[in-house]
């Protein structure tokens, strides 16, 4: 696998096309390799938590209104710091859990970090696994008024990948690291 020095894009201009709390679009003006030119559309985007919370067998969902898909989906507990907030990965896995779920976990492992819409985006994901779950109450905020907490088992939670109840992208890469932890000798979630 080759390194980075020598990028087969590069970029020659760039100008912000919109931007507010949440993200900022852009622009580029690129050159390649061979030298041709074109333009790239990129949306810078924070890093954001995902957490399975895992216990007996099973895992603590969310569902939501999506309103890009226009309908509600499930997924697991995630998301970036407010506008004006920062932090490190696993805090923000640890409010993300509590802020939608009421949850508090014993112990947070990282399982990896993974690319989000890496065509268009800069943005990536901290996974995490919760466990040594105890209940407590959300604190959701106002844009997630709608959502909703319930607890599936593992073959639910296969069922729901499969039916498209579940279709968020970074859970299913998520479950897909929790497998490969367990795989490597991590243990059943």
């Amino acid at each position: 696998m080759d390194g980075v020095a020598d990028p087969d894009i590069r970029p020659i201009a760039s100008r912000v096309v919109y931007a507010d709390p949440w993200l900022t679009l852009r622009r580029d003006e690129i050159e390649r390799r061979d030298g041709s030119r074109g333009t790239y559309a990129v949306v810078e985007k924070a890093d954001f938590a995902l957490v399975i919370p895992a216990e007996r067998g099973g895992f603590h969902l969310v569902e939501e209104y999506r309103y890009r898909l226009g309908r509600r989906t499930w997924g697991f507990p995630q998301g970036g710091f407010p506008a004006g907030r920062d932090g490190g990965p696993e805090e923000l896995a640890r409010l993300e859990l509590s802020e939608e779920t009421g949850l508090r976990a014993d112990q947070h492992i990282r399982l990896g970090y993974l690319s989000a819409a890496h065509g268009l985006t800069s943005q990536c994901c901290h996974v995490f696994l919760a466990t040594g779950l105890t209940q407590g109450t959300h604190r959701r905020e106002i844009t997630e008024q709608d959502m909703r907490h319930y607890r599936v088992t593992r073959a639910q939670f296969k069922n729901m990948i499969r039916n498209g109840s579940v279709s968020d992208d970074a859970s299913v890469a998520a479950y897909t690291l929790l497998v490969l932890h367990e795989e490597g000798g991590g243990g059943p979630a």
